[in-house]
């Protein structure tokens, strides 16, 4: 079992493995168990400039194929991102597109550090 941590800039928590895409982070959802997942909204922009897809992306992928992590944190400093993450994390849940069982923190697990 692996913990995941989705982050394009962010430095890796110790005990984790980086998904800096959602790409990644997908390929390691479907071929892994997951304990916790820890989210980031934003995951930058391609050389055009336009917005990757992002972590709230993710999250309604995770709920549109049922996939399960045991624990997911949002560590996400985007206020908007992380309540559309968080509040359809909990629709998922209370509509059974999701486990019943997997807990929702609006919160990160660890340190936000970046390195200098």
């Amino acid at each position: 079992m692996i913990n995941v941590y989705v982050d394009d800039l962010r430095d890796c928590p110790i005990g984790f493995v980086v998904a800096r895409t959602f790409q990644e982070a997908i390929h390691l959802l479907e071929t892994h168990k997951v304990d916790i997942l820890s989210l980031d909204h934003d995951l930058g922009e391609d050389l055009q400039g336009n917005l990757l897809p992002t972590g709230y992306d993710l999250v309604k992928y995770i709920c549109e194929k049922g996939l399960r992590a045991n624990k997911i944190y949002i560590h996400t400093d985007n206020p908007v991102g992380r309540e559309n993450m968080y509040q359809t994390l909990h629709g998922a849940k209370r509509r059974g597109f999701i486990e019943s069982d997997i807990e929702i923190y609006h919160y990160a697990i660890t340190e936000n550090k970046y390195t200098k």
